[in-house]
């Protein structure tokens, strides 16, 4: 027995010496356990909500009025013309678009019935109809409320159009999403495997002493991933396009200069977990939780950002996998151009340099 309490003594001594193990068994569960609190819920709150109120009466003014006080809508355009919606949807401003004909109120007084049309981004299709049901629901509530103050019970029927994506395909959300956390997977994780291996090997020695020079062995062990992960997008969109029927609406050109943008962006941050670890271990840890989990939850895949607490919000902005989800929404689904991802792609490129400059430092210093 005291063999063992021995043992297990010196077991506890281990971890409590070993930080970095000691930091994942108590910071791991606390930060994801937030971070899932936080960020996954079933509610969609605080969309953006564009008005076009050709009424300008007191129904419309009462309904709009309950969509901004409730916690799932914020107003943020009152527009006049329905090309100034649809240059908003093409931005990813906003989330609906609701439409109040002219006379509504002279409508619901002489006929007893009156129109609404909700305009969506069917991007999302779940997102998109679950705010619908919200709107749906907080006009039948101002509607209860006349049937008791009127004697005629008034009828007001919501109507919804779907941009983008009418039939509600699944697709259409899920190849985006699979897409860009699969390129993340492999770029990432293989990257920083690789350079590892090197390591544990002892033969990363042999070949910085070899005539190339330590960048050109750096561009060797990148370039045959980037081929590679070029090669499972083009089996990923003939996939789509065949199998899942999905158009790709964009220019193919546009979307495969982007997906290598994104690749190089990945296999820069691989390389940069390769000059932080020691063992192969750690590196795939590393890429399968430290860098996949907020992939999943902050890209806009599965859960709106929108939905996130501010500081969650600000997160999100440091996770590559956001901008190119954006990206790929925007020429697959939209047929938008390069116009319209201008950003994204200015912001992958600056993480993908970023990421090198300080790799590239790290790497001749751990190593010369």
């Amino acid at each position: 027995m005291r063999v063992l309490t021995a043992f297990i003594k010196k077991e506890f001594w281990h971890v409590l010496r070993d930080r970095r193990s000691l930091t994942i068994l108590l910071g791991l569960p606390v930060m994801m356990i937030l971070i899932f609190g936080f960020a996954l819920s079933n509610e969609v709150k605080n969309s953006s909500v564009a008005i076009l109120d050709f009424a300008g009466d007191d129904v419309s003014a009462q309904i709009i009025h309950r969509l901004n006080s409730s916690q799932y809508f914020d107003i943020t355009h009152r527009l006049r013309r329905f090309d100034d919606l649809e240059s908003l949807f093409r931005q990813n401003q906003v989330r609906l678009g609701l439409v109040f004909p002219a006379n509504l109120q002279d409508d619901l007084i002489g006929d007893g019935e009156g129109a609404i049309q909700i305009i969506g981004n069917a991007v999302d299709p779940n997102t998109t109809n679950t705010t619908i049901q919200y709107v749906s629901a907080i006009v039948a509530d101002y509607q209860k409320e006349l049937w008791q103050t009127q004697e005629i019970p008034y009828q007001i029927d919501v109507s919804y159009r779907m941009l983008y994506n009418p039939q509600l395909e699944s697709a259409y959300t899920f190849v985006p999403g699979v897409m860009t956390l699969i390129l993340m997977l492999l770029g990432t994780m293989m990257t920083s495997v690789s350079i590892v291996r090197e390591k544990e090997m002892g033969t990363m020695e042999v070949l910085l002493v070899s005539p190339m020079r330590p960048i050109l062995v750096i561009i060797s062990k990148a370039i045959p991933y980037l081929v590679l992960c070029f090669v499972d997008v083009l089996i990923i969109l003939l996939l789509a396009y065949t199998v899942l029927e999905m158009p790709l609406r964009g220019n193919l050109l546009l979307l495969l200069l982007m997906c290598i943008l994104f690749v190089l962006t990945t296999l820069t941050l691989g390389l940069l977990v390769s000059t932080l670890v020691e063992s192969q271990q750690v590196a795939m840890f590393l890429s399968l939780v430290g860098f996949f989990m907020p992939a999943l939850i902050f890209g806009g895949y599965l859960f709106p950002i929108e939905n996130m607490p501010e500081i969650l919000q600000v997160i999100s902005n440091a996770v590559p996998t956001r901008w190119f989800y954006n990206i790929l929404k925007n020429i697959m689904i939209k047929g938008l151009g390069f116009e319209y991802i201008i950003k994204e792609a200015i912001i992958l490129s600056g993480m993908t340099f970023l990421f090198l400059v300080i790799a590239l430092k790290k790497f001749k210093i751990r190593l010369m």
